[in-house]
């Protein structure tokens, strides 16, 4: 059986706690990589490696979103509050979208009812083609 080769790793499970409970009240990925004393790449490999912690981010995440967007419902009539420094922190953050971006690709046919019995040019008379005024 071959060796690891390498420092041993410095994640335990129970770093999933700390994530969740920074998370739950607002904290960011970056935020989380900071207690946890390790770099973004560290974070992003155990996310990789250890589904626990990959599961406590995402949960993490969600909590993190319900905990800014109450904070924004509970704000509202404070004449305090930087509605637009929150709502910024919402896009940037959980991606939120000023509008809907639709793409339209392919091709579609369109049959209409025009309740005309023949096709255009079908039975005209083809006189006035001939008609010479000079």
């Amino acid at each position: 059986m071959a060796k690891k080769v390498g420092r041993p790793t410095k994640y335990k499970p129970e770093m999933c706690e700390t994530v969740l409970e920074l998370m739950k009240e607002g904290a960011s990925q970056f935020e989380v990589v900071a207690k946890l004393g390790i770099c973004e790449d560290t974070f992003y490999r155990w996310k990789q490696e250890n589904k626990e912690f990959s599961e406590s981010i995402k949960k993490g995440v969600r909590l993190s979103q319900a905990w800014w967007e109450k904070e924004g419902r509970t704000s509202l009539r404070d004449r305090e509050f930087n509605y637009t420094g929150w709502y910024m922190n919402m896009k940037n953050r959980f991606h939120w979208a000023d509008k809907q971006e639709v793409k339209n690709e392919g091709n579609i046919t369109v049959l209409v009812d025009t309740g005309i019995s023949r096709s255009p040019g079908e039975g005209d008379d083809d006189a006035w083609l001939d008609d010479d005024d000079s």
